[in-house]
């Protein structure tokens, strides 16, 4: 999965938003002003940090090479996720799914219902 492609199906979740609130770089994706990724690419590698319960993390990094600890995030939650085409995109877009769906879990329950109203809990939390 390249920058694009990831940004693209990020951008895709219900109700994301793009800002740049550290500058031209990188990239943050949020829900109703909450993060649950960023995307980034540096020295022509693209990378994402996304969130994660934790004991998935940890088992995230044992099990592949491109994912390490988040940078510049908190390690127990976040993970970095380098997209340099070795992992499968359905594992990119699981991770992704993930990160989305904890952050929209920490919302306000009157938030988290409109949601489900207009766009389904399949389309949510899948």
């Amino acid at each position: 999965m390249n920058y694009q492609h990831a940004k693209d199906y990020l951008l895709a979740k219900p109700e994301a938003t793009l800002d740049y609130p550290f500058g031209p770089a990188p990239a943050v994706f949020k829900v109703h002003h909450k993060m649950f990724a960023t995307l980034s690419i540096n020295h022509g590698n693209t990378c994402s940090n996304l969130k994660c319960e934790p004991e998935e993390a940890l088992m995230l990094r044992d099990l592949f090479v491109e994912v390490k600890p988040g940078y510049h995030m908190n390690k127990k939650h976040w993970n970095t996720v380098h997209l340099d085409g070795n992992l499968p995109r359905g594992e990119i877009e699981r991770m992704i799914d993930n990160s989305y769906k904890l952050v929209v879990k920490s919302l306000t329950r009157d938030t988290r219902q409109a949601m489900e109203i207009k766009y389904g809990p399949e389309a949510i939390y899948r």
